[in-house]
């Protein structure tokens, strides 16, 4: 069945007017310099100021919940291109292996010293963050989120995909290539279940499965650890009766799932979908494993979350959010599109 269905269509569309309410509702007013601020609004800090005031080369930081992830490499790229761009010094920070209290640490001495002019986070947990968050705009830091969201923070903006409305649009085109009246299990795995952007994702998943006969299991915790990852894909399966689609929350997730489709001689009898497009998620396509990725762009999350803090402090330019999009890629596209790492 051709991936380029009507509930594809309109999945698509509801992330682009759900990125789009984001950037509408925005944060409190924006003030720089010495202006009075409201008291729902962001005063830059003095030191900031003279920097950019002094034409000094400004310091944007961009802090990343797992740098030793393979999605890092495109969100690395994109940031130095925008670096390069601008003219200004950038830097991917964050802890190996997705430590919250070390990315937070982390965060809590850039803001002390005063070593950074603009920040990105992508929380490796949305509730410890909240608080470094609040401490880098009170302390006169522009901060936005990028790749996961902190809907519930004093962000002044997030660049990324809408993830929500991603996991429904994955589901919604899962029960596209199964056909409306499909039955049986559908095994969902992420390398973080306890991550907000994993509950948001799955969340959206659960709503887009909603009313079909399609039964889920999960989602099981695989972590980041290739051979680990797939020996928790391997005994979970090995449980399980009756599945007729496994489904990845992430990128690590889905390729080891892949793995097992391949390795288990399961291709083509269980539908196999994920998100990103790591260049193995690329391989399982060709061959078949892999029905359809969702790609979110990270190389552009990386440029467009240097550049909205760059036009912030140079231009002014009102922070609201970028919606970097949710890609669709079958075999058929693959070569249109974009490896991620």
């Amino acid at each position: 069945m051709s991936l380029v269905s009507a509930a594809r269509k309109a999945a698509v569309a509801g992330i682009a007017a759900a990125a789009l309410a984001l950037g509408m509702t925005g944060c409190g007013a924006i003030t720089t310099g010495n202006e009075a601020a409201s008291p729902d609004g962001f005063q830059l800090a003095d030191y900031i100021q003279k920097r950019i005031d002094d034409g000094e080369e400004l310091r944007i930081k961009l802090s990343y919940h797992d740098p030793s992830l393979a999605f890092a490499t495109p969100i690395t790229a994109g940031m130095e291109r925008a670096g390069e761009e601008f003219g200004v010094d950038v830097q991917l920070i964050g802890p190996t292996g997705g430590d919250a209290a070390k990315q937070v640490a982390e965060l809590q001495t850039a803001i002390q010293q005063k070593s950074v002019d603009g920040l990105a986070v992508s929380s490796a947990s949305s509730d410890a963050l909240k608080p470094v968050i609040e401490q880098a705009y009170n302390a006169g830091i522009p901060i936005i989120s990028f790749n996961t969201d902190n809907p519930d923070s004093q962000q002044m903006g997030f660049v990324g995909q809408d993830l929500k409305a991603s996991g429904q649009a994955q589901a919604e085109e899962l029960v596209s290539v199964l056909g409306e009246e499909a039955t049986g299990k559908v095994v969902v795995f992420s390398l973080d279940t306890g991550a907000g952007w994993s509950h948001d994702r799955f969340g959206g998943f659960e709503e887009g499965l909603s009313g079909t006969d399609l039964e889920i299991v999960g989602p099981v915790n695989v972590g980041n650890e290739p051979n680990a990852a797939y020996n928790t894909v391997e005994s979970t399966m090995a449980g399980q009766s009756d599945v007729v689609a496994i489904a990845g929350l992430d990128c690590c997730s889905t390729t080891a799932a892949a793995q097992w489709v391949e390795q288990s001689g399961n291709t083509g009898k269980i539908s196999m979908v994920g998100f990103d497009l790591l260049p193995q998620t690329a391989e399982f396509l060709e061959k078949g494993v892999v029905t359809f990725t969702i790609s979110q762009n990270p190389e552009e999350q990386g440029y467009q979350a240097v550049k909205t803090l760059v036009d912030f402090l140079t231009e002014g330019t009102e922070i609201t959010g970028v919606d970097t999009g949710a890609q669709f890629i079958t075999k058929d596209n693959l070569g249109e599109a974009t490896v991620e790492g």
